[in-house]
């Protein structure tokens, strides 16, 4: 099934749960902020969500840092 991923398609197996795709793709889930289908998800609801085809993803990684 195809997503879009920041803007990038993207092919992902079925089924597959939001947190699966962040940790085959060498994501910390603990590291990231999600928008699904334009919802803010929290880290602790990426495993109720299944991937569908046609989904859209922004994946944001934290950075730390300061001057």
């Amino acid at each position: 099934m195809a997503i879009t991923v920041n803007g990038t398609l993207r092919e992902v197996q079925t089924p597959c749960s939001l947190h699966a795709f962040l940790v085959q793709h060498d994501v910390n889930p603990l590291l990231v902020a999600v928008e699904y289908n334009g919802d803010i998800v929290r880290p602790e609801r990426f495993d109720e969500i299944a991937l569908q085809t046609g989904d859209q993803l922004e994946i944001v990684h934290m950075v730390g840092g300061g001057a």
